[in-house]
């Protein structure tokens, strides 16, 4: 068999914690396929790592190989039950932001009608996240924003997203190295998994970047349909479309959300792994 590395987003995409209902058994049927020993597993989360083990605890979902936290600005691989923050990520998202951190990045961005400063928990060296309204327009203010960045001197990814449970808008400004997609793509190198042998999974805005990239990815049936829409109509237009697969709950009964469309999208790329599932 060959090797995997399969790489999902937690919240309402692994983590059964929004509104839809999950399909019994699905949870344990992705534990089942993690625990081969051909699968290297990474969760790949906004949360920080703190909060990603919370969630392993909670939800009772396997201990992954690999963390890629904080929209990417983070990454740890797990060692003799440590988790060990690559050095080698942190140095190299540093270039685009020299000499910076979140502190200087706020600063700049303090006057800027509508964002708002999430708590400090949710704020890292190399990641700055806001809350928007719904009606926030990126489109309108990303000009003002990166010419702000511009002065600093900042290379920066600006990553929107809605909280669809609190009705919020979500905005993180990353180094332009740190996004989910470079960072999957590090972790690829690091373990020696080619993009062929890569499944991404996941469900909403700052998971964009790899949806419609070349790594093959699975939007799971619980997803908003903005963007699911949005992803497909890119994916289309970049020639892209054979890398992107949306769940449409038709494995083994189960309904596409959460797991069972990891699975499903798994499945889709790699029929031989119905096995172990079944």
């Amino acid at each position: 068999m060959t090797r995997l590395l399969i790489c999902t987003d937690l919240d309402r995409t692994l983590l059964p914690n929004g509104d839809q209902e999950e399909s019994p058994l699905a949870r344990e049927r992705f534990a089942a396929v993690a625990s081969q020993p051909d699968v290297t597993l990474a969760y790949v989360s906004g949360r920080d790592l703190a909060l990603v083990t919370q969630a392993i605890d909670r939800f009772s979902i396997p201990l992954p190989d690999w963390v890629i936290g904080d929209v990417g600005s983070g990454i740890y691989r797990l060692q003799d039950q440590d988790w060990i923050q690559s050095s080698a990520w942190q140095e190299e998202i540093a270039l685009d932001w020299p000499g910076l951190d979140g502190s200087q990045i706020s600063e700049a961005l303090c006057s800027i009608h509508g964002l708002v400063l999430q708590e400090p928990a949710r704020q890292s060296r190399y990641k700055l996240s806001y809350y928007l309204p719904l009606d926030f327009d990126l489109a309108v203010h990303r000009p003002e924003i990166e010419a702000r960045l511009q002065i600093l001197g900042a290379r920066s990814s600006l990553i929107h997203s809605i909280d669809e449970q609190a009705q919020l808008g979500l905005l993180d400004v990353l180094p332009l190295r740190a996004t989910k997609l470079h960072a999957v793509e590090f972790v690829m190198q690091q373990v020696g998994i080619s993009a062929m042998h890569t499944v991404f999974a996941g469900d909403s805005g700052n998971d964009l970047p790899i949806l419609i990239s070349s790594v093959p990815s699975v939007v799971v049936a619980n997803a908003n349909q903005e963007l699911i829409r949005v992803a497909e109509t890119s994916s289309r237009e970049q020639g892209l479309a054979d890398f992107l697969y949306v769940a449409k709950g038709n494995l083994l009964g189960m309904n596409g959300n959460y797991s069972a469309g990891i699975l499903e999208g798994l499945v889709h790329y790699h029929p031989e792994t119905k096995d172990w599932i079944t």
